[in-house]
């Protein structure tokens, strides 16, 4: 392995008719004194020997620059005399800074600038590894750097870095957000519509299904992701807008993915017909389970943590209870797959929207269901033929809107018998097939959904009129969220593999 600083350890002849393009090995480097041998314009030089050579690895490419070591010894605005001696082009991007083994080679970074009392370290020993050499990025083993920057192997750059989550028992590392900490505990103010792009995440290599805040508040800078690429991706999208971890527990598309009501977990369900409960801070597996039926929603029982359902591909929606690894209830409804699951307030009963449809009218498209029982309490909610991929509830009111293939989200009563709203119809964007999301904002005035475009429509929840559209991704917009805790930040997510963060 060769050291990163390769230098000339003799001043005669022999050595100096050397090329210094050659990285001198590390069983080979000595200790000699880096001392100025005369003066230029009353600057330090040095001699041709002590030039020494920088090997600046970007993504998996080499480049061997050759610096004067004057040219960090001058003062800064007598930089025009400093000398730089590259064997290829010197590129803009390049610069001198001191930075740690997780943290990406950014461009951005200040140059590292030495004081003319400074000395470079000379040799790099085996036991003395582990330590940054100023101005320098540490030597990583291909085989570390493909385990750790995957996509430095790739030749992808990465604009986000891995921040490391405590080990078990510790406790969340992540500290809480500077921007949350003044609104813990106070009422959540109005909501303003966003117009502000403030974040731009694009490490998902598939569309991306769902995205939601941690619903924890001082943790609630955390944003979960769920994607076609087979990953679930947990982000930093308050103060940095980058990912902090990534899980790899599924073998196919993950086609939901949910906070645990604690924060500290994470459930999620794909085409690989397996359910996941996984440790945020350790990445651990708590709960695993294989469903019979490709998974296509998830929701926790609001009154009871250890509880959830999942439907999909399947004429039956179940109740898993984690604590047994078990499914302690089916309900069977004559369909063939269910779009979305809501729970009504304090979880004694649960809608499902499914996939039956007549030329005539919907009849079983949004059913209720008793869960206790596993009763039908009503499959005569919504007669249009329309299918609807979604169904949010109101924070305040005792309603609940449901997104409709019929380009238009309807308005529903939480109560029973769950009459409909005619005199409501939030009409002006596109589904055409797509599985859009919907949600009303905390404060409940505002409906927002995406739309087959890639607009996000925001919608009054008075009059039903759109208040205003962000052109927000190039593909469908399947999911838009306001964050629990910070007035009118949204995020949003699309087919288009990105993920937006507006204010």
């Amino acid at each position: 392995m060769n050291s990163l600083v390769a230098y000339d350890d003799s001043d005669s002849e022999t050595d100096a008719g050397k090329s210094e393009d050659v990285l001198i090995s590390k069983e080979n480097l000595e200790n000699p004194a880096m001392s100025a041998t005369g003066s230029r314009d009353g600057f330090n030089t040095v001699s041709k020997s002590q030039i020494h050579s920088v090997d600046y690895m970007a993504g998996s490419k080499r480049n061997v620059f050759h610096i004067d070591p004057f040219l960090y010894h001058g003062e800064a605005n007598n930089k025009s005399s400093a000398v730089v001696h590259p064997k290829k082009a010197y590129p803009a991007a390049f610069q001198m800074a001191t930075c740690s083994p997780e943290q990406s080679f950014s461009p951005l970074l200040k140059p590292q600038v030495f004081s003319a009392n400074e000395s470079y370290s000379q040799k790099r020993t085996h036991e003395d590894s582990g330590v940054t050499l100023e101005g320098l990025r540490p030597y990583i083993p291909k085989r570390l750097r493909k385990e750790k920057y995957p996509e430095a192997e790739t030749g992808e750059e990465s604009t986000s870095y891995s921040a490391k989550f405590g080990v078990a028992g510790d406790g969340m590392s992540i500290k809480t957000s500077k921007y949350i900490m003044p609104y813990l505990g106070s009422e959540y103010e109005a909501t303003e519509i966003p117009t502000n792009l403030v974040f731009r995440m694009s490490e998902h290599r598939g569309p991306v299904n769902v995205v939601q805040w941690c619903p924890e508040q001082k943790w609630s800078h955390m944003l979960l992701s769920a994607s076609m690429d087979n990953t679930i991706k947990v982000w930093d999208a308050v103060d940095r807008g980058c990912c902090l971890k990534t899980y790899s527990c599924h073998s196919c598309a993950v086609r939901d993915a949910r906070w645990s009501p604690s924060g500290s977990g994470i459930l999620s369900g794909g085409f690989d017909s397996m359910l996941h409960l996984t440790d945020v801070e350790t990445g651990a597996q708590v709960f695993s389970g294989r469903s019979e039926f490709r998974i296509g929603t998830l929701k926790f029982h609001p009154a009871d943590p250890n509880v959830f359902i999942c439907g999909g591909f399947s004429p039956e929606v179940r109740a898993w209870d984690m604590r047994i690894c078990k499914a302690i209830k089916a309900y069977k409804a004559a369909v063939q797959q269910t779009l979305d699951i809501m729970f009504l307030p304090e979880g004694k009963e649960f809608l499902t929207s499914t996939d039956a449809v007549s030329q005539d009218s919907a009849d079983r498209t949004i059913i209720a269901w008793d869960f206790q029982t596993g009763a039908k309490i009503s499959n005569q909610i919504f007669h249009e033929r329309y299918t609807c991929p979604c169904l949010t509830p109101h924070p305040k009111d005792s309603v609940f809107a449901a997104q409709t293939n019929g380009n238009y989200m309807a308005l529903f009563s939480s109560l029973r018998p769950y009459r409909i709203n005619k005199r409501k119809r939030y009409e002006g964007h596109k589904v055409e097939g797509f599985a859009v999301g919907c949600e009303f904002s905390p404060d409940g005035t505002l409906l927002v959904t995406g739309s087959s475009e890639g607009k996000v429509f925001f919608y009054s929840y008075r009059t039903a009129r759109v208040a205003r559209t962000l052109p927000a991704h190039g593909s469908a917009c399947v999911a838009a969220t306001f964050h629990p805790v910070l007035p009118s930040l949204l995020a949003t997510c699309g087919w288009d593999g990105e993920i937006k963060i507006w204010q």
